[in-house]
């Protein structure tokens, strides 16, 4: 099954409360002047970053703006997360966000009160993956993912336990076996409740996972909105961006059970 950015409605969030995902490609640039659309926070944390580290900020930052403006239906420059790690929005309030970058590639993901979290990964093969899964992971993740040696199922379980460690507000050290990832990617989280969901998915050469909250108007088999948008131009102007052509392919949604 083959999915492309047309096959969505535009996002009427607030009524559905389902994630929505925004993804560009990083253009490498980084203009002499900082954004006049920085917070002063922002404008702070931007003023002691390497030029790679940089561009891969303000495509980020910008792409937060973008993904808010469609999200609550106002102008990009109307839009800007809260101070310190962008996790919520001050303007248009309410609104959750989960941001992953990796080799040129930035995602931004939102939610209307509720928390998720998102990851992307190059799809390419992990060398040391086995190292990590030995180190990090749980004896039950480790028998199955030794058995199969698949680098891919590796891969689908380090975004889970990633996206699931953002949606929840936990940092990686000591919290990578808070979700058990078992044979079939059947997924035992600590959350007291059943309400979780991953959807995990291939685009543009990679590998995304989403974590979130269901809400009663989810319907089963129903995905996330994905958009791939126009990278911001040199300038990094908040113009709004239009959307690209993109395909993506779904691998699996699994619930989240509550571990007994």
């Amino acid at each position: 099954m083959i999915g492309s950015s047309s096959d969505f409605n535009p996002d009427c969030a607030k009524v559905r409360q389902k994630p929505t995902i925004k993804l560009c490609h990083q253009t490498g640039q980084v203009p002499e002047v900082a954004p006049s659309w920085l917070t002063a926070h922002e404008r702070e944390r931007f003023a002691g970053l390497s030029s790679s580290r940089a561009s891969e900020f303000l495509t980020s930052r910008w792409l937060i703006r973008q993904a808010l403006s469609r999200a609550g239906s106002v102008r990009p420059d109307q839009c800007w997360p809260e101070d310190g790690r962008p996790a919520t929005s001050a303007s248009p309030a309410g609104w959750h966000l989960s941001l992953s970058h990796s080799h040129g590639l930035s995602a931004c993901g939102t939610q209307y009160g509720s928390a998720l979290g998102i990851d992307i990964e190059p799809s390419k093969r992990h060398p040391q993956w086995q190292k990590v899964v030995k180190r990090w992971f749980s004896p039950v993740e480790q028998e199955w993912l030794f058995q199969e040696d698949d680098p891919h199922n590796f891969l689908k379980a380090w975004t889970l336990k990633e996206a699931w460690l953002k949606a929840t507000g936990r940092g990686i050290a000591g919290n990578l076996q808070t979700l058990e990832v078992r044979r079939n990617f059947e997924l035992y989280g600590d959350q007291p409740d059943n309400h979780w969901q991953a959807c995990c998915f291939y685009t543009e050469g990679f590998l995304a996972t989403v974590v979130y909250r269901q809400t009663a108007d989810d319907r089963p088999g129903s995905w996330p909105s994905i958009t791939l948008l126009e990278p911001p131009f040199d300038d990094y102007s908040l113009n709004k961006a239009n959307r690209l052509d993109t395909h993506w392919e779904p691998l699996f949604q699994r619930k989240i059970r509550a571990k007994r």
